[in-house]
């Protein structure tokens, strides 16, 4: 038996985030019986249950909230407690795959110790932290040595990103593998009856909305989305999804957007059913998608997946993944406004050309099976 050890998402099927897609896309599309997977859970709280659901063994890790401090704390928490059972368990062909390099901070410490129990160590960096400037400097600090430690700890750099790859091979003496994350193409050609309910309930209508599936957090540029879609003259919704909470955040919006005066606008709420959000994604009319910071979101390799025209932000990490698929847009005043209006008028021929490109994308670079298959290449050699 195999003993895969996830740490550094917020759980196995949590919703909107990008670690927590990754890990629910890898572990339900990963078919092996001769694997245990293993994901701690953040919880806030004060409770260390273990669950298991779909075979995954879950623990409960409970961290107060405090911030940026919080998933450092969680990760290094979670890593002492499995380190901690591995011993205790005895447990054999174990390895600990961390997302993100948080757990650099205590890994110095605990290597020896699992070098010795044969675990090995994968680490999957997703982006360069220490770069995203909108975080606190001493954030960054940590990040920056967090990674150094985590990274010269590992067995194998894993990377879902070129960019992230060539920048580890910069400046890192340490193996590396390109795994992309990955989606399957969406052949949905009918409207079911629970999404059918859905839309009704929300006064949905096909082709006349563009979709906003979103964390409701400022790095994924909500406010600009919000007030250029304010100043088009579509006459389109824009359906935005998000796990929306009334916070700072939400009263700051509120407050320079007024998107409550225009009711084109539908906060519409989280939905964690896959059948409507496939749904929703195949019948808009577009597809915006804001993620500003950060590396590679599985989000938008869905997106492509399923949606024919993508709005899509315009960073390093956004194109290395959409390429010529996608029409971009930036902070800009009114770059976003006159592309709504552009999109708008698009005819069946444009609507064809941008959803094969997109198609294309996910055949060539980003196909599910293939990258399980590298998944499955690169955990056998490492517990062979």
């Amino acid at each position: 038996m195999k003993n895969i050890i996830i740490i550094g998402s917020k759980g196995y099927e949590c919703n909107y985030g990008g670690w927590e897609t990754f890990v629910s896309n890898l572990i339900n599309n990963y078919k092996d019986d001769d694997i245990r997977f293993f994901v701690p859970e953040l919880s806030f709280k004060m409770n260390s249950n273990i669950e298991i659901r779909n075979g995954v063994i879950c623990k409960q890790v409970f961290i107060p909230k405090h911030g940026y401090f919080t998933m450092f704390s969680f990760v290094i928490k979670a890593l002492l407690y499995y380190t901690k059972l591995i011993r205790k368990e005895r447990m054999k062909n174990v390895i600990i795959y961390m997302l993100g390099c948080r757990g650099g901070l205590i890994i110095p410490f605990i290597k020896k110790r699992l070098s010795k129990m044969g675990v090995k160590i994968i680490t999957n960096p997703g982006s360069i932290d220490w770069k995203i400037e909108s975080k606190p400097w001493i954030i960054r600090k940590l990040s920056k040595i967090s990674e150094k430690k985590m990274i010269n700890a590992s067995n194998l750099v894993v990377c879902d990103s070129k960019m992230v790859e060539n920048y580890i091979k910069e400046n890192y003496d340490v193996q590396t593998k390109y795994i992309p994350m990955g989606s399957r193409l969406n052949e949905v050609k009918d409207i079911d009856k629970k999404t059918r309910i859905f839309m009704e309930k929300k006064n949905i209508r096909k082709r006349e909305y563009y979709l906003v599936i979103v964390r409701f957090v400022p790095k994924n540029n909500i406010e600009l989305i919000i007030k250029e879609f304010m100043l088009s003259d579509t006459k389109k919704d824009l359906v935005i999804v998000s796990d929306i909470e009334k916070n700072k955040y939400y009263d700051r919006l509120l407050k320079t957007t007024n998107f409550d005066k225009d009711k084109r606008i539908k906060f519409v709420g989280p939905i964690y059913d896959k059948d409507i959000i496939t749904r929703l994604r195949v019948y808009a009319k577009a597809n915006i998608y804001g993620h500003k910071e950060g590396g590679i979101n599985p989000s938008l390799i869905e997106n492509l997946s399923t949606t024919d025209i993508n709005i899509v932000y315009e960073n390093e990490y956004n194109k290395e993944v959409g390429k010529d698929s996608c029409i971009y847009f930036t902070d800009e005043a009114f770059m976003l406004r006159d592309i709504l209006d552009k999109v708008d008028n698009f005819k069946t021929r444009e609507y064809e050309e941008y959803g094969n490109k997109a198609k294309e994308r996910i055949k060539e670079e980003y196909n599910l099976d293939s990258i399980m298959n590298k998944y499955k290449k690169i955990f056998n050699n490492l517990l062979k």
